[in-house]
């Protein structure tokens, strides 16, 4: 039990993670009914721009002026392939049966971390991500590392930013009728096409800062991680409620944390002793995305997607 502070904490920061990248699945799935599951290599790409920038910067600059700068460069970085993977990729299947943006979508993923391991300089093994120096605080009785204070105070900031978006501004609300009915909200002189757009600026533009805060964490990025992150973060948007942005959040949440508690406790379980530790959290984070589905299909919060049938 002395232990519980700082997994709960760990879990809080990994599921900050998660639900930043889910709210991408969540709002594309809920505007075009797509599951853009190149969306984890979006992510990954967020994190390449900002070491990008961070490698461009003077030697002496410090950390915490180079973020803002780190993050602008993650965020346009990842904007961009997203809107080019939306105006190319997607926009003339829309139509299409919804298997061939599905089956689109993960040779995108795929090309997209194969031309990251070929052209990125020395991307064939993962790179060094700076990160704070300096001791941990403690927190409520946990250990809160300087990098992982990042993911805890922006991932508010950006969900309180996006829920006034959504709920007070024009454009939020094209985007509430769009993922209503497109045909009318175009008949109502909405530009779809602009709203589309700019959900999946959006969703690139939250993984970007979560990619961030992964490299702050962990010290290091490498093509490869946006498969597991993305499909986590997919999850994470299943459980909270596909289509619903604050859903996508506490579903990321309370993924993290059950997580971190199996990876914790699960091994000090009497007869469990082998499913715990590191090697079963992805298992136990699919056991609890089955778990909710069963008892809540609809997820934690509810799905936000309109019946176009």
């Amino acid at each position: 039990m002395n232990e519980l502070p700082q997994q709960l904490a760990n879990g809080l920061i990994l599921g900050a993670m998660y639900g930043l990248i889910a709210i991408g699945y969540t709002m594309v799935y809920g505007i075009i009914q797509l599951i853009n599951f190149a969306h984890g290599e979006i992510f990954m790409i967020g994190g390449f721009g900002a070491l990008t920038v961070y490698l461009g910067l003077p030697s002496g600059l410090s950390l915490i002026a180079a973020i803002p700068l780190m993050i602008a460069g993650g965020v346009i970085a990842a904007v961009a392939i997203s809107m080019a993977a939306e105006r190319f990729a997607y926009r003339p299947l829309r139509t299409a049966p919804r298997l061939a943006p599905l089956i689109t979508a993960i040779g995108l993923s795929l090309a997209l971390q194969q031309a990251v391991w070929m052209w990125y300089p020395n991307a064939t093994k993962d790179r060094s991500f700076p990160q704070f120096e300096g001791e941990a605080f403690e927190i409520l009785g946990a250990n809160i590392q300087r990098g992982d204070l990042f993911v805890l105070v922006v991932a508010p900031l950006c969900m309180i930013a996006l829920g006034l978006f959504v709920s007070k501004t024009r454009a939020g609300r094209g985007m509430q009728a769009t993922s209503q009915d497109p045909d009318t909200a175009k008949l109502m002189g909405i530009n779809t096409d602009r709203i589309i757009v700019m959900a999946f600026a959006i969703g690139a533009a939250f993984a970007a800062v979560a990619a961030v805060a992964y490299g702050l964490k962990n010290g290091q990025i490498g093509f490869r991680m946006g498969f597991i992150m993305g499909l986590k973060a997919f999850t994470a948007a299943v459980l909270g409620g596909i289509g619903n942005i604050y859903g996508a959040m506490l579903g990321g949440v309370v993924l993290g944390i059950a997580e971190s508690l199996a990876t914790g406790y699960m091994s000090e379980v009497p007869g469990m002793e082998l499913f715990g530790g590191g090697a079963w959290k992805d298992v136990w984070a699919f056991v609890l995305l089955i778990l909710v589905l069963l008892i809540r299909p609809q997820g934690l919060l509810g799905e936000r997607v309109a019946d176009r049938a």
